[in-house]
């Protein structure tokens, strides 16, 4: 990684233009996978990705560059390009002090990827896919996939700042097919935390292939779900996407900052029922989401966005918080050194509540239970969303009946945080990657079972 002397230098070259602040974020990062369809190996690629990206700040403006050449020649030329962005030289400045931060990791590695052999990862999938494939006859295919990093950073900044960081994450990727004639459903199950393959100490992996084939064989057998105004229960773990897409990008100060965010000047006001309290916090020991550090260089936090009801903060990065006067929260993130970071989730989701989610389903006159939630789409401005949900029942007098496909979840994100009356007391969390300006990153998704006493249920 760059020196002191080398990183100094650069930094001020950057500021040759009247800059008020400049960075480095220098990356070296090892990535491996693995992919098993059908029981057998279909590949393994390995690859090693290096580059140091360069930003610099005058006022509210921003430039951003990058370079995968980290002779002193090649940083000073992009550091002196990106700077002439911003205006016309004024000067030389003189030398950047940068004193080394040590930071104390809260994310222990027991296993480096590189210290692990590929039969043990190998091992790992058949697991999974053993668990899937013999879960029923009606499973027809099966693709489960391994993948870890190695990511080691360095970030530098005018401020005197100069840290580095390992982080390692380990995932696992378990599809399954069921079909039916020419009809197939799909299940995915997808675990993965911020640590090396001692993960699979804790995580079953024949489990989460069983689960991805009861997801596929249920809805393959489910029949289609009658659209209306309903109550519905969503479930814990990937229940939170619907928290996370609808209303936790509307929290982050690239949104906030720039006044396109339905919550854009609302702290203090009560902008979800009081049952509602929503936290993002990086500093889960080994979750995925979870840094010692954010792409800034600084300590990741435990923010607490709403409480009983009450907006209390945002998720902020340097830049967005110079422009909304307000102090960055250890919320900054990109997906490499490509990217220019800005304020994104880490572990974010609703705290646990106090109700019994039997007594949530027993609440339910004539409902939808949405177990598990899948993919949609969502407008950042307005908060409105459609979601599909991956696995659903229809709820009868208090009791889950048949499961139901082709359900959808559609509404608006601050009206759905009013109309929640009912927070279990089972949270849970789970794993999935958030794509944004910056790249697509790791992060947790979680709730309890929460009941929102009205939504709008797509169907036939």
């Amino acid at each position: 990684m760059l020196s002191k002397s080398v990183a100094s230098e650069v930094l001020a070259k950057c500021l040759v233009t009247g800059g008020d602040f400049a960075e480095i974020f220098e990356e070296d990062s090892i990535n491996n996978s693995i992919s098993l369809v059908d029981g057998k190996v279909d590949d393994a690629i390995g690859g090693r990705s290096y580059g140091i990206g360069i930003r610099i700040f005058k006022g509210l403006n921003s430039v951003y560059a990058y370079t995968n050449n980290n002779s002193l020649e090649s940083l000073l030329d992009t550091a002196y390009r990106a700077a002439l962005a911003l205006g016309e030289v004024k000067g030389s400045i003189s030398t950047i002090i940068l004193n080394e931060k040590k930071i104390a990791t809260i994310h222990p590695i027991v296993y480096y990827p590189k210290d692990v052999t590929y039969d043990k990862k190998i091992a790992v999938l058949k697991s999974a896919y053993g668990g899937a494939k013999n879960f029923s006859d009606d499973i027809s295919q099966v693709i489960a996939s391994y993948a870890d990093k190695e990511q080691n950073i360095l970030i530098a900044n005018t401020e005197g700042l100069y840290v580095q960081d390992t982080r390692i994450r380990t995932r696992l990727g378990v599809s399954a097919i069921a079909s039916k004639g020419s009809e197939n459903q799909t299940g995915f199950e997808g675990p993965g935390r911020h640590m090396g393959i001692e993960m699979f100490d804790n995580v079953d992996s024949e489990y989460h292939g069983k689960e991805a084939a009861r997801i596929a064989y249920t809805m393959l057998h489910a029949k289609n779900c009658p659209a209306g105004n309903l109550t519905v229960a969503i479930d814990n773990g990937f229940g939170g996407v619907i928290f996370h897409e609808a209303c936790g990008h509307a929290l982050e100060a690239s949104a906030v900052s720039k006044g396109n965010s339905v919550f854009a000047n609302k702290i203090g006001q009560q902008i979800a029922s009081t049952k509602v309290t929503a936290i993002d916090d990086g500093t889960m020991p080994n979750a995925w989401g979870s840094l010692n550090i954010d792409d800034e260089g600084n300590k990741t936090q435990k923010n607490v966005l709403i409480e009983n009801g009450i907006l209390k903060g945002y998720m902020i990065d340097k830049l967005n918080g110079r422009r909304m006067n307000m102090e960055a929260t250890g919320s900054s993130r990109r997906q490499s050194y490509k990217y220019q970071p800005t304020s994104r989730m880490t572990n974010t989701y609703i705290a646990a509540g106090d109700d019994q989610p039997d007594d949530i389903i027993k609440s339910m006159d004539n409902g939808l239970y949405a177990k598990k939630l899948g993919g949609g789409a969502v407008n950042p401005v307005t908060g409105e969303f459609n979601f599909a949900v991956q696995e659903g029942y229809l709820v009868k007098n208090g009791q889950i009946q048949e499961p139901v496909r082709g359900a959808s979840l559609i509404g608006k994100g601050s009206e759905v945080l009013m109309d929640i009356d009912m927070v279990g007391n089972n949270l849970e969390v789970a794993q999935g990657m958030c794509g944004s300006s910056s790249g697509s990153i790791p992060t947790n998704v979680g709730q309890p079972m929460i009941r929102v006493k009205k939504m709008t249920v797509g169907g036939r």
